[in-house]
């Protein structure tokens, strides 16, 4: 069996490779081309087994090396610093570190991504940077509005011009219109393809009936986690999704550390953008977020709430069961069962009486 460790780049890749006794076979760097990479490994005949960072570019090779039977094991990057120090940082010592940590089984690994859902994940998150865009573009509408004051004037939906304008601003202005139009076209675009692939999809049909939760949402939630199964509890999941502090205690000293970046980014975002909608329409949820507020300070009410959601979404992907309400208790309040839901009956929560959800299925009529 050898070990390899791939220090991947763009435009070339430095592999090190060891056998079982640790001893480095063959070291050497080559270009980024499938053939290359090939004979690389078809030159030491054996089984192979291989290892890279989870830095950006990595789909290709493992696509590669998997089709031609060789595992790649996605190592953590920043774990992988936490014991992997060395003064001296070459392509050469980062391979030869990579291999022998595969080696010896040591390597910390990332999450993969199913080959199915990855490019879906990848539209997702574009559509985000689309969405971040045009928020920009509104604010730098805004920032005309507010320095020649003239917000009666402008009209973003109706896309005006004031006449007072100077044609230099005017012709900012129309540009940034255009911009927005463009981008809205092209988040339309992206979403109507997720549309017909994601809404079939039973997990998602679930997660629809979670307060807060709408289909932009859900198909975040659904890509970004991948599979529930890899999380062993509700804990594991709420700290990958970043809602709960990181600590940082020594003998007696104890600190809660806010703003820990450990987790994904996207998942945050998602139950966030979920809490504040759940905070807005159901009064449980109102009532959950002003029972922390009291005491506490806005962010960590509604980052309390989006942890009840993430704790509520894991429970519901983990038991492939309907949405029963806030803790235990009833809704007063349960969603339309019209589009994006597909051929699945809202369900009664727990202590309701069946006239409620006789109400909701009769608004989709």
């Amino acid at each position: 069996m050898f070990h390899s460790g791939i220090d991947l780049h763009k435009d070339n890749a430095y592999i090190a490779t060891v056998d079982d006794q640790g001893r480095v076979v063959r070291q050497e760097r080559i270009p980024c081309d499938r053939t290359a990479v090939l004979s690389y490994f078809n030159s030491m005949p054996g089984s192979h087994r291989a290892t890279v960072e989870c830095t950006a570019g990595w789909y290709w090779l493992d696509d590669l090396l998997t089709a031609h039977d060789i595992p790649l094991v996605l190592a953590h990057a920043k774990y992988l610093k936490a014991i992997s120090y060395a003064k001296v940082k070459t392509d050469k010592v980062d391979a030869c570190t990579l291999a022998r940590l595969l080696w010896m089984d040591a390597v910390p690994t990332a999450h993969k991504i199913s080959r199915d859902l990855r490019d879906l994940r990848d539209i997702m998150r574009a559509r985000l940077r689309l969405v971040q865009r045009r928020t920009l573009c509104l604010m730098n509408i805004h920032s005309i509005g507010q320095k020649l004051n003239c917000w009666s004037e402008l009209s973003i939906d109706h896309r005006r011009t004031p006449d007072e304008l100077s044609s230099a601003h005017t012709l900012w202005l129309k540009a940034l219109y255009r911009q927005i139009d463009l981008l809205e076209d092209q988040i339309r675009e992206l979403e109507q393809f997720l549309h017909p692939i994601l809404l079939p999809n039973d997990d998602i049909q679930r997660l629809l009936w979670v307060p807060g939760v709408g289909k932009i949402t859900v198909f975040s939630i659904y890509l970004e986690v991948d599979g529930i199964d890899r999380f062993e509890s509700d804990k594991r999941f709420v700290s990958y999704c970043r809602l709960v502090p990181g600590a940082k205690n020594s003998n007696r000293t104890v600190r809660h550390r806010s703003g820990c970046k450990d987790g994904n980014k996207y998942l945050k975002i998602a139950f966030s953008d979920a809490a504040v909608h759940a905070i807005q329409y159901y009064p449980e949820y109102r009532k959950l977020y002003s029972k922390i507020r009291r005491r506490s300070n806005e962010a960590i009410a509604r980052t309390v709430v989006a942890k009840e959601l993430a704790r509520i979404v894991f429970h519901i992907l983990k038991n492939k069961s309907d949405y029963r309400g806030l803790k235990g208790q009833p809704m007063s309040r349960i969603k339309s069962a019209t589009w994006p839901r597909i051929d699945r009956g809202p369900v009664a929560a727990p202590g309701k009486p069946e006239r409620l959800t006789d109400a909701v299925r009769a608004s989709s009529i």
